[in-house]
């Protein structure tokens, strides 16, 4: 009977653990399984500026020649498992993704968001727009001066992370372009600053973000910048997660597939 109670308690254990886990919004085992398989080094570095200090992970290319820096800016779920993975697939196409955690020092006892139990949507949300702005300067100038940096840098973001993309391209001069997935556009006042063209990447089922891309397109059109959306048909919203997820839709499938053509196409430019 202690033998059958201890088991019982040993399988209670592991299902509070899995219920703990399926509430961490960060955390996609099948992402962190493909990270653990890659060839590729990747590193953390602590980027510091104004008295703080950002958890940012680099990941390099295999390649013998100076490459350019994708700086990533992660969903409202924190730098996840798939964002981390997501690092590793721009690397593993000849880029230095560099990825800094916006949630460093925010999560209990000074953590980033894999010390998140529960609330990460509501800390990002929460994220003061200045901060996110200076943390992304501070890791992009941090990345450009990396011995195997070429001096070009873009930017791409997803969900949250794709407006900021947009807004960031508002106030970072040196950008060779900006890669917004399916994020809304920054003030049509803001978007004379922009200095680099912006591609964007949207899911036709997703009617929240959809119905900001015609005034996305008539704000860059009055101020006289480059703006090109492009829909997926019968993708949702975060289909770039969610199309390589286990359980993927074949309309978020073939959006990420698509994507993915369309984005490395445009970095090769």
């Amino acid at each position: 009977m202690k033998r059958f109670g201890g088991m019982m308690f040993l399988m209670l254990g592991l299902s509070l653990g899995a219920e703990t886990l399926a509430a961490q919004e960060w955390s996609q085992p099948w992402a962190r399984a493909r990270i653990e398989k890659s060839p590729r080094h990747s590193e953390w570095v602590t980027v510091k500026h104004d008295g703080r200090s950002v958890e940012t992970l680099v990941v390099y290319p295999e390649s013998k020649d100076k490459r350019p820096v994708v700086l990533l800016i992660h969903e409202i779920f924190g730098l996840s498992d798939w964002a981390q993975e997501l690092a590793d697939e721009v690397a593993a196409a000849g880029y230095i993704a560099v990825a800094p955690d916006l949630l460093s020092g925010m999560a209990p006892n000074g953590g980033r968001t894999k010390d998140f139990p529960t609330g990460v949507t509501e800390a990002v949300s929460k994220l003061n727009p200045d901060q996110v702005t200076a943390d992304l300067n501070a890791a992009a100038d941090y990345a450009l001066k990396l011995p195997a940096a070429s001096g070009k840098l873009y930017v791409a973001g997803f969900c949250w992370g794709g407006g900021e993309t947009f807004r960031f391209a508002t106030n970072r001069p040196d950008l060779s372009a900006a890669f917004v997935f399916y994020g809304p556009p920054p003030a049509a006042d803001a978007m004379s600053r922009i200095k680099a063209p912006v591609y964007g990447f949207y899911a036709g089922n997703d009617a929240r973000i959809g119905a900001t891309v015609p005034d996305a397109i008539a704000g860059m059109k009055a101020a006289g910048k480059i703006y090109q959306p492009v829909t997926y048909d019968g993708a949702g919203h975060g289909f770039m997660r969610a199309g390589e997820a286990p359980d993927a839709s074949d309309a978020n499938r073939k959006a990420r597939e698509d994507s993915w053509k369309r984005w490395k196409a445009l970095l090769a430019q």
